[in-house]
């Protein structure tokens, strides 16, 4: 049956926020929240839940709904508040799952390690093959950022290491570090669902027992590690910078990822007085830090 879709253009994330938690009571069957800018989101701080600088609502709902009904109730429940420009769509069924798994397919990262979606083949079955379902977290491997990391990765094997990777979203590069030789790897974000979906990534890859999973406040294992990984906003990577370095041993290594080009240099000033830091690598206008700690 075909679905009707309204979609709302919002720029103040407590209202977008607000918004969406009203459109189930007009009877949408769901309702999501996507970028309206091409702007990424990557990891926040520690409490913060931010949205984009503007965020399309989209709600759904079934074949039949009075659309003029649902904005009456929408506007009074918005009440005093002016409705924000909206749009009204129909569309034809569809399995929407299986329209989304279309746009996902195999990817490779240096010489020999692939992103294979949980529902593909892989192209080279003796390549090493990621099997992935990213679910609701963030981490396929697309944007830059990832893919200097999984690129690092796949030309620095962090053979028998141990490994952190802070703000591992769908565990992605935790999983990637495993699969080219690491021994064990402590994944660490703020949000619940991300720590499920690496879960249940490092068991779709047969490495349940090579990945622990822990909120920042309750990864309190202190003891120095050979690799830190952290693809997150340059913001909290500088923020989080003597907490991060702390973690890496003497003679470790740290990537740091998810910083604009302008940004690196702010960045990399963070971390000198520790690290011996690597030439930036730059991708559509993304960097990736490398580097040693000295002392």
């Amino acid at each position: 049956m075909p679905w009707l879709q309204l979609t709302f253009a919002m720029r103040e994330e407590e209202e977008a926020n607000a918004l969406a938690d009203l459109l189930p009571e007009t009877a949408a069957v769901a309702v999501t929240l996507r970028d309206g800018a091409d702007q990424p989101l990557f990891e926040p701080l520690p409490g913060e839940t931010p949205l984009w600088q503007q965020t399309l609502i989209t709600a759904l709902y079934e074949e039949g709904t009075v659309v003029a009904e649902v904005i009456t109730q929408l506007a009074r429940l918005w009440a005093p508040r002016q409705l924000p420009e909206h749009q009204l769509q129909i569309l034809e069924d569809q399995i929407w799952e299986r329209a989304w798994m279309e746009g996902f397919t195999p990817m490779c990262f240096g010489k020999r390690l692939w992103i294979v979606p949980s529902w593909s083949a892989p192209p080279q079955p003796d390549a090493i093959n990621l099997h992935l379902d990213p679910g609701l977290a963030f981490g396929t491997g697309t944007h830059p950022t990832t893919r200097l990391c999984l690129q690092w990765l796949d030309s620095h094997p962090p053979t028998a290491q141990e490994v952190v990777d802070y703000g591992c979203g769908s565990g992605v590069l935790a999983i990637a570090a495993i699969l080219l030789g690491a021994n064990h790897c402590l994944c660490i974000d703020n949000d619940p669902q991300a720590l499920e979906a690496t879960l249940d990534n490092g068991s779709r890859n047969g490495l349940t027992e090579q990945l622990t999973t822990a909120l920042p406040e309750t990864a309190t294992t202190t003891t120095p590690v050979d690799l830190l990984l952290a693809n997150i906003l340059a913001a909290p990577l500088m923020e989080l910078a003597p907490h991060l370095g702390a973690r890496v041993k003497v003679g470790g290594r740290i990537i740091l990822s998810g910083i604009l080009e302008e940004q690196w240099q702010e960045v990399a000033r963070h971390y000198l007085p520790h690290f011996q830091l690597d030439p930036p690598e730059i991708l559509d206008g993304w960097v990736r830090l490398s580097g040693q700690r000295r002392r």
